[in-house]
Protein backbone atom coordinates (compact mmCIF):
# COMPACT_ATOMS: atom_id res chain seq x y z
CA UNK A 1 0.00 0.00 0.00
CA UNK A 2 2.86 2.41 0.80
CA UNK A 3 4.30 1.89 -2.66
CA UNK A 4 0.95 2.71 -4.29
CA UNK A 5 0.62 5.86 -2.18
CA UNK A 6 4.14 7.02 -3.11
CA UNK A 7 3.33 6.42 -6.75
CA UNK A 8 0.13 8.44 -6.44
CA UNK A 9 2.02 11.22 -4.69
CA UNK A 10 4.46 11.34 -7.59
CA UNK A 11 1.65 11.69 -10.09
CA UNK A 12 -0.01 14.43 -8.05
CA UNK A 13 3.31 16.25 -7.91
CA UNK A 14 3.55 16.18 -11.69
CA UNK A 15 -0.04 17.37 -11.95
CA UNK A 16 0.67 20.18 -9.50
CA UNK A 17 -2.51 19.31 -7.66
CA UNK A 18 -3.11 17.36 -4.43
CA UNK A 19 -6.51 15.69 -4.15
CA UNK A 20 -8.63 16.26 -1.09
CA UNK A 21 -10.43 13.04 -2.04
CA UNK A 22 -7.77 10.60 -3.36
CA UNK A 23 -10.49 8.15 -4.39
CA UNK A 24 -11.37 10.47 -7.24
CA UNK A 25 -7.86 10.09 -8.64
CA UNK A 26 -8.05 6.33 -8.17
CA UNK A 27 -11.28 6.20 -10.14
CA UNK A 28 -9.80 8.45 -12.85
CA UNK A 29 -7.03 5.89 -13.35
CA UNK A 30 -9.28 2.81 -13.36
CA UNK A 31 -10.07 1.34 -16.77
CA UNK A 32 -13.39 -0.48 -17.15
CA UNK A 33 -11.47 -3.76 -17.49
CA UNK A 34 -10.28 -3.38 -13.87
CA UNK A 35 -13.34 -1.69 -12.36
CA UNK A 36 -14.36 -3.61 -9.20
CA UNK A 37 -18.05 -2.71 -9.47
CA UNK A 38 -18.50 -2.51 -13.22
CA UNK A 39 -18.49 0.51 -15.55
CA UNK A 40 -19.79 2.87 -12.85
CA UNK A 41 -16.55 2.56 -10.90
CA UNK A 42 -14.26 3.08 -13.89
CA UNK A 43 -13.04 6.37 -15.32
CA UNK A 44 -15.79 6.54 -17.95
CA UNK A 45 -18.06 9.04 -16.19
CA UNK A 46 -15.12 11.20 -15.16
CA UNK A 47 -13.81 11.11 -18.73
CA UNK A 48 -17.20 12.36 -19.97
CA UNK A 49 -17.05 15.25 -17.51
CA UNK A 50 -13.36 15.97 -18.09
CA UNK A 51 -13.89 16.23 -21.84
CA UNK A 52 -16.25 19.15 -21.23
CA UNK A 53 -13.96 20.71 -18.61
CA UNK A 54 -11.04 20.53 -21.04
CA UNK A 55 -13.06 22.12 -23.83
CA UNK A 56 -14.16 25.03 -21.62
CA UNK A 57 -10.68 25.56 -20.17
CA UNK A 58 -9.02 25.55 -23.60
CA UNK A 59 -11.71 27.87 -25.00
CA UNK A 60 -11.10 30.25 -22.09
CA UNK A 61 -7.34 30.19 -22.67
CA UNK A 62 -7.72 30.77 -26.41
CA UNK A 63 -10.22 33.59 -25.89
CA UNK A 64 -7.71 35.38 -23.66
CA UNK A 65 -4.63 34.58 -25.77
CA UNK A 66 -6.04 35.66 -29.15
CA UNK A 67 -8.34 38.65 -28.59
CA UNK A 68 -8.46 39.51 -32.28
CA UNK A 69 -9.07 36.01 -33.63
CA UNK A 70 -12.43 35.25 -35.31
CA UNK A 71 -14.66 32.42 -34.12
CA UNK A 72 -13.61 30.10 -36.94
CA UNK A 73 -9.92 30.36 -36.09
CA UNK A 74 -10.59 29.84 -32.37
CA UNK A 75 -12.64 26.74 -33.21
CA UNK A 76 -9.83 25.30 -35.31
CA UNK A 77 -7.29 25.93 -32.58
CA UNK A 78 -9.63 24.34 -30.03
CA UNK A 79 -10.12 21.28 -32.22
CA UNK A 80 -6.36 20.82 -32.52
CA UNK A 81 -5.75 21.03 -28.77
CA UNK A 82 -8.55 18.74 -27.57
CA UNK A 83 -8.09 15.94 -30.14
CA UNK A 84 -7.29 12.45 -28.86
CA UNK A 85 -3.64 12.56 -29.88
CA UNK A 86 -3.07 15.82 -27.98
CA UNK A 87 -4.73 14.43 -24.85
CA UNK A 88 -2.59 11.28 -25.07
CA UNK A 89 0.52 13.46 -25.28
CA UNK A 90 -0.53 15.27 -22.11
CA UNK A 91 -1.07 11.93 -20.37
CA UNK A 92 2.45 10.94 -21.42
CA UNK A 93 3.75 14.25 -20.05
CA UNK A 94 2.14 13.38 -16.73
CA UNK A 95 3.47 9.79 -17.04
CA UNK A 96 0.00 8.40 -16.43
CA UNK A 97 0.64 4.97 -17.99
CA UNK A 98 2.32 3.27 -15.02
CA UNK A 99 -0.49 4.42 -12.71
CA UNK A 100 -3.37 3.01 -14.73
CA UNK A 101 -5.41 0.20 -13.22
CA UNK A 102 -6.03 -2.22 -16.07
CA UNK A 103 -7.38 -5.72 -16.45
CA UNK A 104 -4.92 -8.48 -17.26
CA UNK A 105 -5.91 -8.55 -20.91
CA UNK A 106 -5.38 -4.81 -21.33
CA UNK A 107 -2.00 -4.98 -19.62
CA UNK A 108 -0.87 -7.81 -21.89
CA UNK A 109 -2.07 -5.99 -25.01
CA UNK A 110 -0.08 -2.84 -24.20
CA UNK A 111 -2.88 -0.81 -22.66
CA UNK A 112 -0.50 1.45 -20.76
CA UNK A 113 0.70 2.80 -24.12
CA UNK A 114 -2.70 2.80 -25.83
CA UNK A 115 -3.41 6.33 -27.06
CA UNK A 116 -7.17 6.02 -26.61
CA UNK A 117 -6.82 4.85 -23.00
CA UNK A 118 -4.21 7.51 -22.19
CA UNK A 119 -6.37 10.25 -23.73
CA UNK A 120 -9.43 9.08 -21.79
CA UNK A 121 -7.43 8.95 -18.55
CA UNK A 122 -6.12 12.49 -19.06
CA UNK A 123 -9.68 13.76 -19.46
CA UNK A 124 -10.83 11.67 -16.48
CA UNK A 125 -8.13 13.27 -14.33
CA UNK A 126 -9.39 16.70 -15.33
CA UNK A 127 -12.91 15.65 -14.43
CA UNK A 128 -11.66 14.40 -11.06
CA UNK A 129 -9.83 17.67 -10.36
CA UNK A 130 -12.98 19.60 -11.26
CA UNK A 131 -15.10 17.56 -8.82
CA UNK A 132 -12.43 17.75 -6.12
CA UNK A 133 -11.58 21.43 -6.29
CA UNK A 134 -13.79 23.19 -8.84
CA UNK A 135 -13.12 24.78 -12.21
CA UNK A 136 -10.29 27.09 -11.13
CA UNK A 137 -7.74 24.36 -10.31
CA UNK A 138 -8.87 22.36 -13.35
CA UNK A 139 -8.25 25.37 -15.58
CA UNK A 140 -4.85 25.94 -13.96
CA UNK A 141 -3.95 22.31 -14.64
CA UNK A 142 -4.93 22.71 -18.29
CA UNK A 143 -3.00 25.99 -18.51
CA UNK A 144 0.16 24.35 -17.17
CA UNK A 145 -0.12 21.39 -19.49
CA UNK A 146 -1.29 23.17 -22.63
CA UNK A 147 -0.09 26.73 -22.13
CA UNK A 148 2.95 26.60 -24.40
CA UNK A 149 0.98 24.68 -27.03
CA UNK A 150 -1.68 27.38 -27.05
CA UNK A 151 0.92 30.09 -27.54
CA UNK A 152 2.89 28.13 -30.14
CA UNK A 153 -0.03 27.60 -32.48
CA UNK A 154 -0.01 29.76 -35.60
CA UNK A 155 -2.91 30.52 -37.94
CA UNK A 156 -1.36 28.16 -40.50
CA UNK A 157 -1.57 25.25 -38.06
CA UNK A 158 -5.22 24.46 -38.62
CA UNK A 159 -7.30 21.33 -38.97
CA UNK A 160 -6.51 19.95 -42.48
CA UNK A 161 -9.94 18.31 -42.91
CA UNK A 162 -11.75 21.56 -42.13
CA UNK A 163 -9.38 23.48 -44.40
CA UNK A 164 -9.92 21.04 -47.26
CA UNK A 165 -13.69 21.15 -46.90
CA UNK A 166 -13.66 24.97 -46.82
CA UNK A 167 -11.44 25.05 -49.91
CA UNK A 168 -13.66 22.56 -51.78
CA UNK A 169 -16.76 24.60 -50.95
CA UNK A 170 -14.99 27.73 -52.15
CA UNK A 171 -14.38 25.98 -55.48
CA UNK A 172 -18.05 25.04 -55.76
CA UNK A 173 -17.24 21.35 -55.17
CA UNK A 174 -18.98 18.79 -52.93
CA UNK A 175 -17.35 17.84 -49.59
CA UNK A 176 -14.28 15.56 -49.69
CA UNK A 177 -14.79 11.82 -49.40
CA UNK A 178 -12.52 9.73 -47.14
CA UNK A 179 -12.03 6.01 -47.70
CA UNK A 180 -10.02 3.51 -45.65
CA UNK A 181 -7.52 1.90 -48.01
CA UNK A 182 -5.83 -0.34 -45.46
CA UNK A 183 -5.98 -1.19 -41.76
CA UNK A 184 -3.22 -3.28 -40.24
CA UNK A 185 -1.87 -4.14 -36.80
CA UNK A 186 -3.49 -5.36 -33.56
CA UNK A 187 -6.61 -3.75 -32.12
CA UNK A 188 -4.66 -1.88 -29.44
CA UNK A 189 -2.19 -0.41 -31.94
CA UNK A 190 -3.78 -0.21 -35.38
CA UNK A 191 -2.41 1.62 -38.39
CA UNK A 192 -4.62 3.17 -41.06
CA UNK A 193 -4.11 4.32 -44.64
CA UNK A 194 -6.87 6.58 -45.93
CA UNK A 195 -7.54 8.31 -49.25
CA UNK A 196 -9.00 11.80 -49.52
CA UNK A 197 -10.93 12.48 -52.72
CA UNK A 198 -12.25 15.78 -54.01
CA UNK A 199 -14.35 15.74 -57.18
CA UNK A 200 -12.21 16.26 -60.26
CA UNK A 201 -8.90 15.64 -58.46
CA UNK A 202 -6.74 12.59 -57.95
CA UNK A 203 -7.03 11.08 -54.45
CA UNK A 204 -4.34 11.76 -51.88
CA UNK A 205 -3.21 9.23 -49.28
CA UNK A 206 -2.43 9.61 -45.59
CA UNK A 207 -1.43 7.28 -42.77
CA UNK A 208 -1.93 7.40 -39.02
CA UNK A 209 -2.45 5.47 -35.79
CA UNK A 210 -6.17 6.34 -35.89
CA UNK A 211 -8.68 6.74 -38.68
CA UNK A 212 -9.03 10.43 -37.87
CA UNK A 213 -5.27 10.93 -37.90
CA UNK A 214 -4.98 9.21 -41.26
CA UNK A 215 -7.82 11.33 -42.65
CA UNK A 216 -6.09 14.48 -41.46
CA UNK A 217 -2.83 13.34 -43.07
CA UNK A 218 -4.60 12.59 -46.35
CA UNK A 219 -6.34 15.98 -46.33
CA UNK A 220 -3.05 17.71 -45.62
CA UNK A 221 -1.37 15.81 -48.45
CA UNK A 222 -4.06 16.94 -50.89
CA UNK A 223 -3.84 20.56 -49.71
CA UNK A 224 -0.08 20.55 -50.20
CA UNK A 225 -0.27 18.86 -53.60
CA UNK A 226 -2.81 21.39 -54.86
CA UNK A 227 -0.67 24.22 -53.43
CA UNK A 228 -3.45 25.42 -51.15
CA UNK A 229 -0.93 24.99 -48.34
CA UNK A 230 2.86 25.07 -48.44
CA UNK A 231 5.32 22.88 -46.53
CA UNK A 232 6.99 25.91 -44.98
CA UNK A 233 3.72 27.25 -43.58
CA UNK A 234 2.28 23.91 -42.41
CA UNK A 235 5.22 21.75 -41.46
CA UNK A 236 3.60 20.91 -38.09
CA UNK A 237 -0.04 20.92 -39.12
Amino acid sequence: MARRKASSDGLQQRLGYVFQDPELLTQALTHVSAAPRGPGSSYQRLEFLGDRVLGLAIADLLYAAFPGAPEGELSRRLSELVRREACAEIAALWDVGPHLKLGTGEVQSGGRRNQAILADAAEAILGAVYLDGGFAPARELVARAYGERVGALTPAMRDPKSALQEWAQGQGLPPPIYTIVEQVGPDHAPSFRVSAKVKGLEPALGAGASRRGAEQAAARSLLLRERVWTEAQNVDA
